[in-house]
């Protein structure tokens, strides 16, 4: 059974979106060890998990995207879990519709090894949060203080620290495994 990792930057007070929804302070803290960490994590996913707001971006970017993360984005399959997504254009997509928790159930056992990742809007992560089924969270927290947006974690959760990595930008990966 495959595990599922949610990967997502954030800021230092906690914000994983300012109120507008951009994603430009991410830039605060990159550096070329933290992309190297953050494509580790993309390439050596078994399927990428997303909504439909990131599917509509990601769908329009990656498939014509150079560099490095344009490999794993495009090659390794994606799930979109939309309710009123009727196709999906982007190569390696398919679309999970209904109840969040069956459906990421489901895929974690279909899924004999690896893990599932889950990485992208605001909204969808939290409700990943709620079903209780991350096994794994990696956080990559920028030196930012956005001071209000979108939260990840609404209420309190049980986690152990695996990994602290400190990037050459000022960002800090931190990598905590979840509690039942």
């Amino acid at each position: 059974m495959a595990s599922l990792v949610l990967k997502m930057s954030v800021s230092l007070d906690g914000y994983v979106a300012p109120t507008d929804g951009s994603t430009d302070w991410v830039a605060a803290g990159r550096s070329p060890d933290g992309a190297s960490w953050t494509l580790e994590t993309v390439s050596n996913a078994s399927a990428h998990l997303m909504g439909a707001t990131t599917y509509a971006r990601w769908a329009s970017f990656w498939p014509s995207a150079p560099g490095p993360f344009a490999k794993p984005m495009n090659d390794i399959p994606k799930v979109v879990f939309s309710d009123s997504l009727e196709s999906a254009d982007w190569a390696e997509t398919t679309i999970a519709s209904g109840d969040l928790t069956e459906a990421v159930t489901r895929l974690k056992q279909e899924q004999t090894s690896g893990y599932l990742l889950a990485q992208g809007g605001a909204r969808f992560a939290r409700s990943l949060v709620e079903t209780g089924l991350i096994d794994e969270y990696r956080l990559a927290v920028h030196p930012v203080v956005l001071g209000a947006g979108e939260r990840l974690f609404t209420a309190p959760l049980t986690i152990e620290p695996i990994s602290t990595t400190a990037f050459s930008g000022g960002a800090v990966a931190h990598v905590f495994a979840a509690h039942p």
